[in-house]
């Protein structure tokens, strides 16, 4: 996990993460899109069904290049910690900021106690910005491929919809993409690997179909 931006009540407003593994874009790929969620909140009174949306985009890292700082590179201070925390917070200068001194750069952590380990998180921050910006320069396409997975974040654009009240995942993409025992799904059970093999067979159905297409 390199970045998360929680909400006032708890839940989560923004996150970036590598994963890295055998096949790991193969098989996350198609979680890419507008995923849809109904429930009734524990502060809904009246037992009205919610709708809301979290927007997810996959993007490939190539292993051709690696990110190197250098130390010259590196313009790195420490402070003390804002925020909750008592006694640490005012005594301890744990907090750490780092600048990439050829892009300008600055990002900043103050997660752990540890000036050490904020300073290794910091760091990795400062990889994965630094990797984006590769990323964008060598692939024109980051963007666009960002664009369509996402499209403009709107509610019908759905790929997939959590429902709550019913226990229930639609896969809006495929025939029959419908489970039950949304706990499991959403912890990595069978019934996601059942949805993510059907959709490797939907696309490579397509793919295949494009190209009988093209040749008659």
């Amino acid at each position: 996990m390199l970045q998360t931006e929680d909400t006032d009540i708890g839940g989560t407003r923004h996150a970036t993460t590598i994963i890295t593994g055998p096949d790991a874009y193969r098989y996350l790929k198609h979680e890419g899109g507008v995923h849809r969620v109904q429930r009734i909140p524990a502060t809904e009174k009246s037992g009205r069904i919610h709708t809301s949306t979290v927007t997810v985009s996959i993007i490939p890292r190539p292993d051709d290049f690696q990110i190197d700082l250098k130390d010259k590179d590196l313009k790195i201070e420490t402070k003390r910690a804002s925020g909750a925390g008592g006694q640490h917070v005012n005594t301890t200068d744990s907090a750490v900021r780092i600048v990439h001194i050829p892009t300008g750069i600055a990002v900043e952590c103050q997660t752990e106690r540890s000036q050490q380990k904020n300073r290794e998180i910091a760091r990795e921050k400062l990889i994965a910005k630094l990797t984006q910006i590769e990323l964008e320069s060598r692939f024109s396409s980051t963007q666009a491929l960002k664009k369509s997975q996402v499209g403009q974040s709107l509610r019908n654009e759905k790929i997939r919809t959590y429902n709550y009240n019913q226990d229930r995942i639609t896969d809006h993409r495929i025939e029959g993409g419908t489970a039950h025992n949304l706990k499991g799904f959403l912890e990595g059970g069978e019934q996601l690997d059942e949805l993510i093999e059907n959709l490797r067979r939907s696309q490579r159905r397509k793919q295949l179909m494009d190209i009988i297409n093209r040749e008659c």
